[in-house]
């Protein structure tokens, strides 16, 4: 697995994987992470259609999920010590 590209954002770090004919993307958010994989063969233009595929509406969608994730481990965590 080899990073093949870097997207900057303002509220997370996202990275491009290339393994097994899969493009991995992956969003990191402090401790939390959601990885997404495409096959290779499902895209025209390679890594290029990958930047199409995280458009904003995608990337709206992200955060709220790493809010909902955050939430469900904060209760988790207090449930946990309480």
């Amino acid at each position: 697995m080899r990073i093949i590209a870097e997207l900057p954002h303002p509220e997370f770090k996202i990275s491009i994987l290339n393994m097994n004919n899969k493009f991995i993307v992956k969003v990191e958010q402090g401790s939390l992470e959601q990885s997404y994989k495409i096959p290779e063969m499902d895209l025209t233009d390679g890594v290029n259609s990958v930047f199409e595929v995280l458009d904003e509406e995608f990337l709206k969608t992200v955060a709220s999920r790493f809010a909902e994730m955050r939430k469900d481990f904060k209760d988790a965590y207090f449930r946990y010590n309480y």
